[in-house]
C-alpha cells in the first residue's frame, strides 16, 4: 500500500514498478469494458513479473477478466458487492470522513483519500481535503488510507505523517524512486 502508481500503459506501468510501486493500477477513463481488458493485458503482466500488486480502476468485469488481485472503485461507482464476493481486494475513493466511513461499512479493503491538493490530472476531483482532511479520515477508518490528489516527491512523507499508509501518483508516476524514498523515510 506504500506507491500506488496509476497509469494507463505497459511503459509507464514498468517505470512504476522498476521505481518502487507497490500497487500499479490501471485507469482508463470512459472506455468501454473490452478496451480496459485489450489494453490493460500488458499492464497486469508487467505488475505480475514484478511482483507488484495489480488494481483495476471503476471496472469490476474488467478486474476479474484479467485476474487483477483488486478493483478501485469511486463513490458513485458499482460493484462493491460483485468485487467482495469475488475476493477482489476492494478500494474506494473518499472526500470526507463520512464518504470513508461508508466505504469501509460496505467491505473497503482501503480508501483512497482525497484529492489532497489540486491535481489536474482529474478534471472532475472533488475540493482538496488537505492534510487535515487526510488526518481526520485516517483517524475514522481502521482500514489502511491511500492519500490522492497533487502527491509528488515533495509532499508524500506529509501524507504519511498525517497517517496515510501510502500515497497514490499519476503524474509522479516519473518520479516513483523519489516518491517511495520519501514515503520509506517517513514511515521510519
Amino acid at each position: 500500500m506504500r506507491l500506488h502508481c496509476i497509469v494507463e500503459d505497459a511503459p509507464t506501468a514498468r517505470r512504476a514498478a522498476e521505481g518502487g510501486a507497490t500497487v500499479i493500477q490501471l485507469r482508463l477513463k470512459d472506455v468501454p469494458t473490452v478496451e480496459v481488458v485489450e489494453r490493460g493485458g500488458p499492464v497486469a503482466d508487467v505488475a505480475r513479473e514484478a511482483g507488484v500488486t495489480f488494481v483495476v480502476n471503476d471496472d469490476v468485469d474488467a478486474a476479474l477478466a484479467l485476474a487483477a488481485d483488486g478493483v478501485h472503485l469511486g463513490r458513485r461507482d458499482l460493484g462493491k458487492e460483485r468485487a467482495r464476493a469475488a475476493d477482489l481486494l476492494l478500494g474506494v475513493s473518499a472526500a470526507s470522513v463520512e464518504e470513508a466511513r461508508i466505504g469501509v461499512a460496505q467491505g473497503a479493503d482501503y480508501v483512497g483519500a482525497g484529492p489532497l491538493w489540486a491535481t489536474p490530472s482529474k478534471s472532475d476531483a472533488d475540493p482538496p481535503v488537505g492534510l487535515d482532511g487526510l488526518a481526520a479520515i485516517c483517524a475514522a477508518v481502521i482500514v489502511p488510507v491511500v492519500a490522492i490528489g497533487g502527491v509528488d516527491a515533495s509532499n508524500a512523507a506529509d501524507c504519511i505523517r498525517a497517517g496515510a499508509a501510502g500515497v497514490a501518483v499519476v503524474r509522479a508516476v516519473a518520479e516513483a524512486r523519489a516518491v517511495r524514498e520519501a514515503v520509506d523515510a517517513a514511515s521510519r
